[in-house]
This record gives structure tokens, C-alpha cells and sequence, in this order.
């Protein structure tokens, strides 16, 4: 999002301002605006950013896939760890996959390092979507959802 001024005197001074939504972001990040004048020598100028996004909350991965055939036992991880000092505690609030995946949570490092565990109950083929929403001790982050994907396939019979 940017906002500036519209028009500026010759020889004058303007104001830019850029606001980046760092949300999705973790790591090093670099952003660049281009501004267009009427600067006959400079049409156009880039402004670069560059930041270093600190999460309080890691997971990995964001999304879960679950896919194999029908019948087979078909798990995924997915890790939750503490990035900030403070001791992590993880609560189940909502979970939109009863009866076709269980899950369970895993403590690794209590208080710092949490491994989730999807398995996929479902023995039929199909399709389905969902999530794992986890409450969090860190007023910042006080939710954590973790995306479920999952297609069972019917196992074809092997012919020659």
C-alpha cells in the first residue's frame, strides 16, 4: 500500500510512504516501488526495502496432503515451534475433519517444539478439504491453522 504526494513544486519536497503487510512473510524479505515523475532526466525511480520478518510462531508445512490408496495407512506431519522465548502451549480448537482424518499432537521439546500427526481414516476414494485451527498462548499469534488436503484413490486391479 502506498500513499504520497500528488503534486510537488519544482525544486520541492514530496512524501512516500510505503506499508508492506509482512503477515505472510518470514525471513529476509525485498520489496520495490516504482515511482513515475515528470523528471525529464529520471521518468522513473525504484525504491527498494529490505527486512528481516521475525515469527513468533513457526509451521511447517502450512498445509498437510494426504493421498494415496484406499486402504493404506496414509500419515503427514506437520511442525510447530516456538520462535520467541516464551513457552508455547497448543490447544485444539476447531478441526473440520471428524471421521475422515485423526490426528494427534506430538511433544518434542515441551514448550518449544510441537510435531503434529494427520492419518487418514477415510477407506473409501474421494476427495476432501479442512483444517486444524490450534490456540496459542501468545497474544500475537493466538491462533494456529494448519490446512488438510486428502485424495484416496481406488487401487486399479493389475492386468497384463
Amino acid at each position: 500500500m502506498a500513499r504520497f504526494d500528488r503534486a510537488i513544486p519544482p525544486g520541492g519536497e514530496g512524501k512516500i510512504v510505503l506499508k508492506v503487510d509482512t503477515k505472510r512473510f518470514k525471513g529476509s524479505i525485498n520489496k520495490t516501488a516504482r515511482v513515475y515523475t515528470n523528471d525529464p532526466g529520471n521518468k522513473i525511480v525504484k525504491i527498494s526495502l529490505s527486512a528481516f520478518v521475525k515469527v513468533s510462531i513457526s509451521v511447517s508445512p502450512k498445509s498437510v496432503y494426504l493421498g494415496g490408496f484406499a486402504g493404506d495407512t496414509i500419515e503427514r506431519a506437520a511442525a510447530v515451534r516456538a520462535q520467541s522465548p516464551a513457552r508455547l502451549s497448543l490447544k485444539p480448537v476447531d478441526f473440520s475433519l471428524s471421521g475422515k482424518v485423526d490426528y494427534r499432537i506430538e511433544t518434542l521439546e515441551k514448550g518449544r517444539h510441537y510435531r503434529i500427526v494427520f492419518k487418514n481414516k477415510c477407506a473409501e476414494e474421494g476427495r476432501y478439504k479442512g483444517f486444524l485451527r490450534l490456540q496459542t498462548n501468545y497474544p500475537d499469534k493466538p491462533e494456529v491453522t494448519i490446512r488438510i488436503t486428502g485424495n484416496i484413490r481406488k487401487r486399479q486391479p493389475f492386468t497384463n
